[in-house]
């Protein structure tokens, strides 16, 4: 028998949507964890991941490059080139591993990370 854990969101207000620039990212620190916030403004669309760039464990995504492949949104790590799906973490070079996403959401100009898998 399968049991499904349902887990209730627990939403963090993690800063102004002005604090993050269009088609770029922004970083913040929400316990222990560093979270790259981006806003994918060609497709007004919001994302979180990590911060760290698993390649060479650096906190550095939220100064990635976006852009995408075959319709996947990903950014790119603004050293190594290492590139991530901003939707799944999927290393889309498959030569690191991948990177943790957080569901966002927007509201009255704020932008709230679900911060419920965060330890």
């Amino acid at each position: 028998m399968i049991t499904e854990v349902l887990t209730e969101k627990k939403w963090y207000k993690a800063c102004k949507t002005d604090d993050v620039p269009a088609d770029g990212g922004a970083a913040v620190k929400i316990g222990k964890e560093q979270i790259a916030i981006f806003y994918f403004a060609r497709k007004n669309q919001w994302y979180a991941t990590q911060n760290q760039c698993p390649h060479k464990m650096q906190m550095i995504l939220s100064r990635g490059m976006l852009g995408d492949q075959a319709g996947e949104p990903k950014v790119a790590c603004p050293f190594h080139k290492q590139t991530f799906s901003l939707k799944t973490g999927k290393s889309l070079t498959g030569e690191c591993d991948n990177i943790k996403t957080y569901p966002v959401k927007v509201d009255n100009g704020y932008v709230f990370i679900d911060v419920s898998a965060i330890d």
